[in-house]
């Protein structure tokens, strides 16, 4: 069964803090449970999370073959997030209650540089900010977890992290042992505040993702159903390095921000694409109103590392999708050359078949298809979709899956219990 990378990815980053911790030479002969060695080794990998955390988000392309697409490197962005909360969270605590833990866990010989003059009053000053940059730093961290907090709103007072980040940043660089810069711990803390503060100040001023937005123009403006809208668009010039199956940030109203969407390209054209929309929440719901032909948007991508059509021939190949999730399964059928690919059998699952706008495309897709097999599987009908339904003619296969996400994370226990050499593909689309 394919393990998802984000808890070795984690486990990695912490093992390799650890590691250079004690490569130090000045930690060598110190004990490790003694107050000091606890109070900076929990700020040290406060900040170091913080830094890395605030590199991802600023979403370097080369980034993501290597973590697996924006979902995953945002998930590790978030997780990040949580470790350097709870560090920080442990740091704060053992400078309240200093005295008794002092006295309980003993000192060392480490201790903050000791300046004089105007660097003092800056010591001084990173010490109390360093304390307002904490609280704030809690309150963000929980309020992203918080997912009744509307986006719109979200999305502005996360715009804050940047600021926090190098109001902390001032404080580690102040505070901590004068001696670390000289020590491989304070090489790689060092290199993680320049890579923080990089991204800091790409986020503060507007950079990050640019060079890869593109300005578009509404061109029709469909509902499906009640629930469907489907959104066509011409850009200004082609996305580089389109591949079907990737999405792309679209902003519809900079008030609102960005909103993830698989493209599906228009056959001969470069430059026209479309997306479906599925009513989710209050936004989704309103766009129908909203959004006119001839009204100019924004696209930031490609991005993502779903791309069916670049899996490994040698495997058995099955699509899985359920309602608007086909779409990048569409992309993909779109592209898909006739003759010479690798078989795949697609399974969608819908509400209703007669009543679903897609089957009808998927359907027109799917004709003259060699060595492709659909699967309808209608809920109206009682025709439930489940691991039972899926045919291994293999022992090596690949699932590739996009839907809602109980139903991805069901298939995945079903599958769990299967003798196969099984690798399991979705993205995660939230972001936050």
């Amino acid at each position: 069964m394919y393990l998802s990378p984000l808890p070795f990815l984690l486990a990695g980053f912490l093992g390799l803090q650890c590691l250079f911790w004690s490569w130090s030479p000045e930690l060598s002969g110190q004990a490790l449970l003694s107050f000091d060695s606890l109070f900076f080794f929990s700020g040290y990998l406060a900040i170091n999370s913080m830094s890395f955390a605030l590199f991802l988000a600023s979403r370097q392309a080369w980034l993501e073959p290597w973590l697996g697409g924006l979902d995953r490197l945002y998930r590790l962005h978030r997780w990040l997030g949580v470790t350097a909360l709870i560090a920080a969270i442990f740091h704060w605590l053992m400078e309240e209650w200093d005295d008794s833990l002092e006295r309980w866990l003993g000192r060392s010989s480490l201790d903050s540089p000791d300046f004089h003059g105007w660097l003092d009053n800056l010591q001084e000053a990173a010490e109390d900010l360093g304390e307002v940059g904490f609280y704030l730093l809690v309150f963000l961290v929980l309020l992203s977890h918080f997912r009744y907090f509307p986006y719109r709103y979200w999305r502005y007072l996360h715009l804050g992290f940047p600021v926090i980040y190098l109001l902390l940043a001032w404080h580690s660089v102040l505070l901590a042992p004068s001696s670390w810069w000289q020590q491989p711990l304070g090489w790689l803390q060092g290199g993680l505040l320049a890579l923080g503060c990089l991204a800091a100040l790409q986020s503060l001023t507007g950079r990050i993702g640019k060079s890869k937005k593109v300005a578009a123009t509404l061109d029709q403006v469909t509902p499906l159903n009640d629930q469907m809208l489907e959104v066509t668009c011409t850009l200004d010039k082609p996305l580089r390095r389109y591949q079907p199956g990737h999405f792309a940030r679209v902003t519809f109203d900079r008030l609102e921000g960005a909103h993830p969407f698989t493209l599906v390209p228009e056959s001969g054209c470069s430059k026209r694409f479309s997306f479906c929309i599925k009513a989710l929440g209050d936004y989704t719901r309103q766009l129908p109103h909203h959004l006119q032909p001839g009204q100019k948007i924004q696209l930031e991508g490609p991005y993502g590392r779903f791309l069916p059509l670049k899996a490994r021939a040698k495997r058995q190949q099955i699509w899985v999708a359920a309602g608007v999730g086909i779409t990048p399964f569409l992309a993909c059928l779109s592209a898909r050359k006739p003759q010479g690919s690798p078989p795949v059998t697609l399974h969608y699952a819908t509400r209703n078949a007669d009543q679903d706008p897609l089957v009808a495309r998927l359907n027109k897709l799917a004709a003259g298809q060699e060595g492709f097999t659909l699967h309808l599987h209608d809920s109206h009908k009682g025709e439930r979709l489940s691991a039972d339904s899926l045919e291994f003619q293999q022992k090596k296969v690949d699932v590739w899956y996009c839907g809602p996400e109980q139903l991805g994370q069901t298939l995945q226990k079903e599958l769990s219990n299967r003798k196969l050499s099984l690798r399991f593909h979705k993205e995660h689309f939230r972001f936050r």
